[in-house]
């Protein structure tokens, strides 16, 4: 049984004791106190510290630290080191380096040079993270652990992968037959007649065999997944009290985060939004959706282990100075969508190693300015509200399906210039956000329970059992939205021979006749009022078999043809887009059928303004952000009275820039 402490609503930051003098380490602390953060990630980066040599732990530095957060109230998530294995580990088992598909090695010097496969990391990571954990499972001041750092595909072509890989194929298709004919690798003489011939992609032509690339791909995730959980099965033996998490990052993400969080108690997330005035129009919005995909990770609220505090620059030029607000705005940001503890990266800008100009809330000159003034007033507001807040998340009814396996395939494959499976989504999910509806996005395999809208985008890759899960959710009332280069290929990337959109065409009531990859181009739709919007990409030339054309391609030989569909199923209905439409084609789509559905939205959104409401036993409540440098009127459709300062509005609500309001409701 796990303690829950990990739901309170709270700020944190990021520490690093090992890289200051312990005679800053008690004013550092008792400056956190006193501005009230409430917990500190340490020690993901440490191990050549808590382990100079083999077999020497030394955790008396480390228990000083922890030890100081506790006289102070402060609560401590502990990072397995495992992110950065020491010289004397790799200099005496090498086979811990990844080995790069052209035959060169991941050698030390940053970090994540560690192969997922290697026995010798499985076996000297588990003993620092057994020693840790046995150490610390009885601290007081001790919460929590977070499994290694930052996650990622490394593509290793090493002996051990390749060995690993080789049983990967072995344990799911038994037998070469089968992997020939799953594979199709009839083509090009590419069948295989001995296991030993079956290795890692292991460089040359990138246009190998796409199912095999896929597998590649999802033997990498369960790698991950295995080395994870043998660490994860040593902390559950000796901290059983305490929670466990990972940071994921930078999404898209090749890593599958849905398996790889399957045995975590909470999601987390490092979040950097961009600064530059010239990123606003959409980064706040790809912020949305990144936020959003995190908490469809667990589908429950979830932290943020890494959030902006200053202008990054470590492997590329600095970015602008955060503007004033814009630090508070985005952490408020990561609360209205979910999270739960915002920890910022870091407490102080680091003077040495590769991370020096990744700014923190304290500059080099160790003078607290603006920047950190700002934190001061946005962990006071948190601290305020943390007790009404707690319990509380986002209730959606419109959902977007994501997967991993989609991403990776067309990515192997690409299908037309500028198509961009991750890209479009943020378009349906930028033009959800702009209407004020609240939007999960969660694993294609998930439950659809609850859900009024869902979206699937290209799903290219499918299996019976998917399509029957969608065929129900329609079938029950549910509206399901369906894009083009959906059904192409089976599970394991090999074309269907049938039309198009394959198993979903029966749902779809429409069949692909012809298509043309237009790419960059634009071309017209002409929807039923005769409103014209750009279209690119891809062009699905469509014949309704049961469903009604409700928009029609403009120009080219295909003028006049059905671009955009709708089937009445069951007691629902299924859109098919055969196009990818302008946003503004997907906001009148949206609205129309907010409006149908009676989906909760929040109407009259300046642009760079975001809504969202977290709902629960304490009350719900709604978050309003202007994420930009320019003040903002938002319509308010009745009086409501703000949390942040007690006091009533109604009317109209000017929020200046960066500014954040918080509403009950």
């Amino acid at each position: 049984m796990y303690i829950n402490n990990y739901q309170n609503v709270q700020i944190g930051v990021d520490y690093y004791p090992e890289h200051w003098d312990e005679s800053l380490w008690e004013a550092d602390i008792k400056l956190m106190k006193e501005t009230g953060v409430k917990v500190v990630r340490v020690a993901e980066f440490a191990w050549s510290r808590l382990e100079p040599s083999e077999g020497d732990y030394q955790l008396d530095w480390l228990d000083r630290a922890i030890d100081l957060f506790h006289k102070y109230g402060l609560q401590v998530v502990i990072g397995t080191p495992t992110a950065t294995p020491p010289r004397w580990l790799t200099t005496k088992f090498p086979d811990v380096l990844p080995i790069f598909a052209d035959g060169t090695i991941f050698h030390p010097g940053v970090r994540g040079h560690r192969c997922y496969n290697s026995q010798s990391l499985r076996e000297y990571g588990g003993r620092i993270t057994q020693v840790l954990g046995q150490h610390y499972s009885a601290h007081p001041a001790v919460i929590g652990w977070q499994t290694d750092n930052e996650f990622s595909m490394i593509d290793c072509h090493c002996p051990n992968c390749n060995e690993a890989f080789r049983k990967w194929v072995k344990d799911k298709y038994e037998c070469l037959e089968t992997v020939n004919r799953e594979w199709g690798t009839v083509v090009w003489s590419g069948e295989y007649s001995d296991w030993t011939e079956l290795t890692v992609p292991m460089g040359g032509s990138p246009h190998q065999n796409p199912s095999f690339l896929l597998d590649f791909q999802r033997f990498q995730w369960d790698a991950v997944v295995a080395f994870q959980k043998s660490q994860i099965d040593i902390l559950r033996s000796t901290c059983p009290e305490h929670f466990i998490t990972h940071n994921f990052h930078s999404y898209p993400q090749r890593l599958d985060m849905y398996s790889v969080g399957a045995e975590l108690d909470v999601a987390a997330f490092d979040y950097y939004p961009n600064t530059s005035p010239l990123k606003q129009e959409t980064s706040p919005y790809s912020g949305a959706l990144s936020l959003d995909l995190t908490r469809g990770i667990k589908r429950q609220n979830f932290w943020i282990m890494e959030q902006l505090s200053g202008s990054p620059g470590c492997w590329m030029p600095m970015w602008r100075a955060p503007y004033p607000g814009f630090i508070r705005a985005y952490a408020w940001q990561t609360i209205a969508r979910g999270a739960d503890t915002v920890v910022h990266f870091r407490w102080r800008s680091a003077v040495a190693g590769a991370e020096q100009y990744w700014h923190g809330l304290i500059d080099h000159s160790n003078v607290p300015g603006r920047r950190f003034a700002e934190f001061s007033q946005l962990c006071s507001e948190v601290n305020a509200l943390g007790d009404r807040l707690k319990g509380t998340t986002l209730k959606n009814e419109v959902a977007i399906l994501h997967s991993h396996e989609q991403l990776a395939a067309l990515r192997i494959q690409p299908q037309a210039e500028g198509m961009d499976y991750y890209e479009n989504m943020k378009q349906y999910h930028r033009a959800i956000t702009k209407l004020g509806m609240g939007c999960d996005v969660m694993d294609w395999r998930q439950s659809l329970e609850g859900y009024k809208v869902i979206i699937a985008p290209s799903l290219y890759l499918l299996d019976e059992e998917t399509a029957r899960r969608l065929e129900d959710f329609a079938t029950a009332g549910g509206t399901l939205i369906i894009t083009n280069r959906s059904g192409v290929k089976n599970i394991n990337n090999i074309c269907v021979m049938q039309p198009l959109p394959g198993l979903l065409s029966h749902a779809a009531g429409v069949q692909v006749d012809e298509y043309d990859p237009i790419g960059n181009e634009a071309h017209v739709v002409l929807d039923g009022d005769g409103t014209s919007y750009e279209c690119s990409q891809w062009c699905d030339l469509l014949t309704p078999t049961t469903a009604e054309p409700i928009a029609w391609y403009g120009d080219d030989f295909y003028a006049g043809i059905p671009a955009v569909t709708v089937n009445v199923f069951g007691e629902g209905e299924v859109y098919y887009l055969g196009t990818h439409v302008e946003e503004s084609y997907w906001s009148a789509l949206l609205g129309t059928l907010a409006e149908k559905h009676k989906l909760m939205n929040f109407a009259g959104l300046p642009d760079g303004v975001q809504a969202s409401i977290r709902t629960g036993e304490n009350g719900t409540f709604l978050f309003l952000l202007n994420l930009n440098r320019k003040p903002q009127i938002i319509p308010l459709p009745r009086e409501y009275n703000s949390l942040l300062n007690d006091t009533m509005h109604s009317g109209q609500l000017k929020l200046e820039p960066y500014g954040v309001e918080i509403l009950e409701m």
